[in-house]
This record gives C-alpha cells, structure tokens and sequence, in this order.
C-alpha cells in the first residue's frame, strides 16, 4: 500500500483528512528520549503527521498507550524457526517485528539457488518487510559436504533483486584473512555494498585484516570485551539471543545510550515455541530493561540503530515521512505489542489472507543410505580422544579429551561422565560419508535424538546412548522426508516432519509449536538437561563455529580449521 507524494503533503499539512489517525496516546521520540502526546496521522504507507492535531478517515483511539516504531531482527534464519516465510510472518508480525533480515543461508546449502529464489518469491508476499542477505558461504567449509555450491556467479544475478542488501554473514573469516581466492571473488563482488561479519573470538591483527575486507556488522560476539572491541573498530554490534545463543545478558554492559547509535538486536534464531512462550524481540526489549538497561538504548538498538547499520533509511522513528512501521504496546518496560502497524497496514488475520501462496521447494532432499546399528561403531583406544564438550546457551563448544571406556574391541559411552555417541549422515547423496564421534554434556540416559537440520550443510546428525536407536532415528528421517526425530526402546516416541529441504515444515506455525512441544517432553524422558535439545544437535556439526565440532568427514579442530585424523 504506496502512497502518492501529493497525498502525503496534502496529509500532513492537514489540507485533507489523514487515511489514519492514532490518537490519544504518547510516542516514544528515539531522539530525545521523550513520551510525546501526539496524534500519529499516517497516508498510506507513511507516517505524514507528528506533534499537532489531525482528522482521519480512520481514527483510532489508543489512550494509556505507547507507540514505538517497528521491530527490525538484523539477524536470522527463518529455516530455523521451521516454518515457511509465510507462517514466520503469521507467527512473529504480532509480536511487533516489522522488517527482518535474513540470510536463506540454510536452504541454500541444501538445494542451492532455488533455496534463495523461494525466499525472494516470499519475500515479495508477506505483510512483514523481509530483506535477504544473499548467502556467502555456501558450503561453508571445505570440512563438511554440502548440497549445493554457490561461486560468485551464482549469487551474482540476485544482486540488485528488490529484497536484496548484500553479502550475508561471511563466516570463513580465515578464508578473509588468508585471502582466500573464492573468498576474494565474493568480497570485491560487494565492496560498497553490505557486507555482513561472522568472526566469533577474532581479535587483533586478525580482525583489523577480517574488517578491511569492508566487513561492518556481526552478531557473533560474546562477552562485553569482545563486542567493545569490534564498537572500537568500525563495527556495527548485533546483540543476538535466540534459543540457543544466549549473548544478551552478558552484552547488557554495553547496551547504553551512548553506545546504542552502534548496536541492533537478532535472535539468529527463535522456534514457534519459544516464540509463543517468551516472545520475539519484544523478550529482549523487556528482559534488558528489567535487568537496568535504559530503555532509549534498547529501544534505539531495536529500531532505528538497526535501520541505519543496513541502509533502510525510510524506518526507525515515528516522524514525518518515514515509513509508518508502528507499534502500540502496553508499557516501555512490559512491550507487550497490542497493535501493530506494517507500513500503514494494521496487522489482522484479513490482511494476511490477502498474500499469495508461494510452492514450496526442496521436497526430496533427504537422500542418505540406510543405517545400521553397527555403522556407529567406534575403535576403542588406549590414549585420550577428543570429545565435544556442550555448553548450554552456547553455538561455542569446547574441546575436551577423555580416556573411555570400552567393550571388546569398540569405544562405548560414559553415562558416568555424561559422554554419549554423536554421528553425522551425509545426506545429499554426494558420496554417503558416515563420522563417528562423541560428545558431553546433553544429560541422555538412554534413546536417541535425530536431525536433519545440521548447520550449516545440514547432514543428518544424530546422539545416542544405544546404537540401534540411534539408527532407527536416522532410518526414520528419510522417511519423513526430513525433521526430528527421538527414540526410546526401538520406538520413535516423537518426531516433526520438515519436508521443505528437510527443514521447514509444511503445517501452520501453531500445529509446529505443538508438536515441539511434545518434541521436548519426548527428550526430556531420555534425561536430556538441556532446555532446547534439538537445536542443540543441529550445531554440532557447525564447524566455523569454536572449538570442536564434528562434521560427515570426522571430527573437526576448528582452531586450527582442520579435521582430526
């Protein structure tokens, strides 16, 4: 819904009725700090009327409330929340979320550029403005196989697409510094354009070399000393919470008003079920301020700090001509999102009916060998071997070395010391690489859990007290066609099936927050201590992320970027 330049003056300047009046509430001025008494007069997707009284075609009163400006996520995979870009759009709208961008960096490992073009089709669609990072790095390593390969000349052609900011996350970051020549084509393809970072603990030298690449957001710091570091350098900070990283609470020391002109926020990512249980962005808005963050600072990093570290220039403030993004909520401190705005449009279950359907894609990607019980056999050794140590909150993992023990010939698990099987499954039908490994800290007794989101080429992963459950579980993701799936005794006693690229499913957002709901129940019987188990799983063969991961090729020593023989 555009507006025409001489309706938007004639609007303002109160000549003609406004096609929108907000009255009888206060505005959250994001400059001065200040709650304004003010109507809000909106012409189609603009916001023409601040500070002065206005008649509308529509007016609508909202008396005792606040309005703020929409909420941008600057960070996320929407394959991760396991829905469509249509239903994350039903799902999160509500939640005051008014632009995200993404990164369809998942789907595009999976099944390459048709990945990317579902979601710029989609993006075309949905209510909620999504912008697309084109993804950078895919596959993401040369440690793991991936379903596709995207050279520059591929991504190319989506350059200048409408929805398109630039270069997602570039998360080989010694590929940067090593100038790497596939690396080096990608950087010099983009230069003046948007490049978004991913250099988790680089300091230094190396990240002087890593942001003269033109490199200028990242949402991978992790303490308060890292990120000041990279403030310090040039960098744009995207303070991330989602269901697994968990950075917010240690990066509050530098949510302040003066360092918020160079922060934003992102989830990176949230599923239906925390979403539905705790919020969106709204969850950080709320928790920063309960913990003593002012709330222009996270307010600010939530809306027009964001909108300026991305080049969106027309969102961020509620001013005259800028894009009518709005939310009323309840209270600064609760944000609870009563009413919301998307570029004029009011948020109602009719105005999502009026999109158009996009078909889906990638509906038989899952195309791994059948497994057996013994494929997950170990050697047993006389020395140490490294075990992936699993830090609850934390994408980080670290590596740990223990001395287990054995049966006959073969390595078992230590119940003892919380150290259970781990395995990935190629999956793309490209070579059928099968690794073992194993891992502590997911709290299992018995049974298995199964993945076929496993970033960041999403091979099966799968962990496990019992080898044969933990080839049922695989055997089972074929025929879903991808998902989750745990088992106990032999049984599959819960799973989702994710079809889209063995990914996303093709149910409602709400029948998916039911079922991961019993998804968790069905886990936490296998004694898991972990409180979001299956993403958890779909980390582990994350290999650009530190220190020990493990991918379909073996273990992977990602300080020193390179398998463990």
């Amino acid at each position: 819904m555009t507006s025409r330049l001489e309706d938007r003056i004639d609007q303002g300047t109160g000549r003609t009725k406004a096609d929108i009046v907000l009255k009888g509430g206060r505005f959250f001025d994001l400059v001065t700090g200040e709650l304004v008494a003010s109507d809000i007069a909106i012409c189609g997707d603009t916001i023409v009327g601040t500070c002065e009284a206005y008649e509308g075609a529509e007016e609508i009163d909202i008396t005792g409330r606040i309005v703020v400006p929409g909420f941008i996520d600057t960070h996320l995979h929407i394959e991760s929340s396991l829905v469509t870009p249509h239903e994350f759009d039903r799902c999160v709208l509500p939640y005051g979320v008014t632009t995200v961008i993404c990164d369809p960096h998942e789907i595009a490992n999976v099944i390459g550029t048709e990945g990317i073009q579902f979601f710029l089709d989609s993006a075309l669609e949905t209510i909620m403005d999504i912008r697309v990072q084109l993804s950078s790095c895919v596959p993401a390593t040369h440690l793991e196989t991936a379903g596709a390969d995207l050279p520059i000349e591929r991504l190319l052609p989506f350059r200048h697409h409408p929805k398109v900011i630039g270069l997602a996350e570039f998360m080989n970051f010694p590929g940067v510094i090593h100038k790497d020549p596939v690396c080096m084509a990608k950087l010099e393809a983009f230069q003046g354009q948007h490049i978004d970072g991913h250099a988790p603990l680089l300091s230094g030298y190396g990240l002087n070399g890593y942001l003269s690449a033109g490199i200028r957001t990242e949402h991978e710091a992790t303490s308060a000393a890292e990120a000041l570091e990279k403030i310090r350098k040039g960098m744009h900070i995207l303070v991330r919470e989602g269901s697994v990283s968990k950075d917010l609470h240690a990066l509050m020391p530098i949510i302040t008003e003066r360092l918020s002109p160079y922060l934003a926020l992102c989830t990176d990512d949230r599923n239906p079920l925390d979403i539905a249980e705790e919020g969106h962005l709204d969850y950080l808005i709320r928790t920063a301020i309960a913990h003593g963050v002012e709330p222009i600072a996270i307010y600010r990093a939530a809306s027009i700090s964001a909108a300026r570290a991305f080049g969106l220039r027309d969102r961020g403030l509620i001013a005259p001509g800028w894009r009518a993004d709005l939310v009323v909520i309840d209270t600064l401190e609760n944000c609870k999102a009563e009413m919301v705005f998307a570029a004029g449009r009011r948020v109602t279950k009719e105005l999502f009916a009026t999109r158009k359907p996009v078909a889906p894609v990638g509906l038989d990607s899952v195309k791994a060998r059948v497994i057996k019980a013994a494929d997950f056999a170990s050697p047993a050794r006389s020395d140490e071997q490294p075990v992936i140590g699993v830090l609850p909150g934390k994408i980080i993992t670290e590596h740990r070395r223990y001395r287990l023990p054995s049966s006959g010939n073969q390595a078992t698990v230590d119940l003892t010391n919380d150290i259970i099987k781990v395995a990935v499954i190629e999956r793309h039908g490209k070579n059928g690489n099968h690794a073992n490994g194993f891992v502590q800290g997911f709290g299992l007794k018995r049974g298995a859990i199964a993945s076929t989101v496993g970033h960041d080429s999403h091979n099966i992963c799968v962990v496990g007290v019992s080898d044969e459950d933990m080839a049922v579980a695989v055997n089972r993701l074929s025929e879903i066609r991808g998902g989750f799936v745990v088992v106990e005794d032999g049984k599959v006693t819960a799973e989702i099936a994710l079809p889209v690229a063995g990914l996303m499913s093709l149910e409602p957002y709400e029948s998916v927050r039911h079922t991961l709901h019993h998804l968790r129940q069905a886990a936490y019987a296998l004694g898991t201590t972990l409180t979001e188990p299956f993403l958890q799983v779909a980390f582990l063969p994350l290999p650009v992320i530190p220190h020990l991961k493990i991918s379909d090729r073996g273990m992977v020593d990602v300080d020193r970027f390179a398998l463990i023989s």
